[in-house]
């Protein structure tokens, strides 16, 4: 095994991110305010907000929050209002106007499960204008998870969305909804699935909302491309609160094993999360609280960007619950975060690859189980009196811990395992297979 390639880029990912930490600057008061006249909320964007965050990539840059530069003090409304004059490609009507504030709350509420939803057409617009460079790609659909009133389905429509895709869970919306895509020239479908359960355990007869993906994406017509080309399917939606770290696992394991909608592609997500997930997803190597396997797989796997922090107050919640309200009254889950996940190209390179994508997951689940354990104790437990040459050919420190490992050295680690005569794989593949079906819905 050759040690220079490992350990040229283990040295170039310390020299240019071991000393610095990821910066979270989050302040939703300068970036939002929020004026209420007559029951209308009128959103802004503080120029103080465009450079309030940086970078959070794989390459462990800070995290970026970006604001898009001529949206500083604007009114949204007079945005939208500006839209009416321009005409969507392939549309009946040059506007889609959406429903009041109140109207729009009174068809949330009504939901019977315990949802998120946007309301407010100034705050949908103004998530549809965090998105116009992901609109305007022709080539991407979107899906856009659970709808409910459409609010953000005509915002995206305003904004250029040439193929928004409503996956509706709850039957009470359809009718409305399918209204809406009666009105268009094959801009929007609705179909009645669940994205967030996609693919269950077992086989045979699958009842709407339940579906699984290739069925989904056969019955639109989205094709399987290489790993390397463009993204394919675009992700919007809400992370539903009461399952969302399963989800969360689900996703990763489906994204290392490319299945389910990774299947078809680097399917990039666009999600609102907890605040207080979406912190452990991007904590830093030393953080021992929040630096958790989730956070390094995704981390590994994705950039990751924060478009947006919004507070809890600015969605209306259906089948609200006492535990649930406690909950938002406690720091750091009192805002929901848009974040975009990308997977990147370079994912599957080297060594890594479907086949053996959840053994890295595994390796990264050990590894971290004790994040001040040392990591040549660990691999030494695998292979005994291995770890120092491992460390060695890596150019890592021989007192490094566990929990002060980068999430691209640990692929580095595995890939340098994986090709090693001297390390067997069955320490990984019994314990992987028996964990597998706990990270499932």
């Amino acid at each position: 095994m050759s040690s220079h390639g490992p350990r040229l880029l283990v040295k170039g990912i310390r020299s240019t991110i071991g000393c610095l930490q990821t910066i979270h600057d989050l302040r939703p008061s300068a970036c939002i305010r929020i004026v209420t006249h007559a029951h209308k909320r009128t959103y802004y964007l503080d120029s103080a907000c465009g450079g309030a965050g940086q970078t959070q990539s794989q390459q462990s840059k800070a995290e970026l929050i970006s604001a898009a530069p001529g949206l500083s003090q604007r009114n949204l409304s007079a945005a939208a209002g500006s839209l009416k004059s321009q005409c969507r490609p392939m549309s009946r009507y040059d506007f889609l106007d959406p429903d009041e504030v109140e109207e729009n709350t009174r068809k949330a509420l009504a939901c019977k499960n315990l949802r998120h939803f946007i309301v407010d057409p100034d705050f949908a617009q103004l998530v549809a204008d965090h998105l116009k460079g992901d609109l305007t790609e022709r080539k991407a659909a979107i899906f856009e998870c659970n709808p409910g009133p459409g609010v953000l389905t005509r915002a995206l429509l305003n904004s250029g969305a040439q193929r928004v895709i409503g996956l509706e869970s709850d039957k009470s919306f359809l009718n409305d909804l399918q209204a809406l895509e009666n009105t268009l020239d094959g801009q929007l479908e609705v179909v009645h699935c669940d994205f967030f359960k996609l693919d269950p355990l077992g086989q045979g007869t699958m009842k709407p909302p339940s579906m699984y993906s290739d069925k989904l994406f056969n019955d639109l017509g989205i094709s399987e491309v290489p790993w390397t080309a463009d993204v394919p399917v675009k992700v919007m939606g809400i992370f539903p609160q009461r399952n969302e770290r399963s989800i969360l696992w689900k996703l990763v394991y489906s994204l290392f094993e490319r299945t389910s909608v990774f299947r078809y592609g680097r399917v990039q997500l666009v999600i609102f999360m907890s605040e207080k997930e979406y912190l452990k997803l991007v904590a830093s190597p030393g953080d021992l609280k929040k630096y958790q396997p989730l956070g390094v797989l995704w981390q590994m796997a994705c950039d990751i960007e924060l478009l947006r922090k919004e507070p809890w107050t600015t969605f209306v919640t259906s089948a609200k619950r006492s535990s649930l309200t406690a909950q938002k009254t406690k720091l750091p889950n009192d805002h929901l975060c848009l974040v975009r996940l990308t997977p990147r190209p370079s994912l599957f390179s080297g060594n890594l690859t479907p086949a053996n994508g959840a053994t890295l997951i595994m390796m990264v689940k050990q590894c971290l189980t004790k994040k001040k354990a040392l990591l040549i104790d660990q691999l030494n437990s695998w292979s005994p009196e291995s770890g120092a040459k491992v460390l060695n050919e890596l150019g890592l420190l021989e007192d490094i811990r566990t929990g002060h490992v980068f999430p691209e050295e640990y692929k580095i680690l595995f890939e340098s395992l994986h090709q090693s005569k001297e390390f067997t794989q069955s320490w990984l593949y019994d314990e992987t297979l028996n964990t597998q079906t706990s990270v499932v819905l």
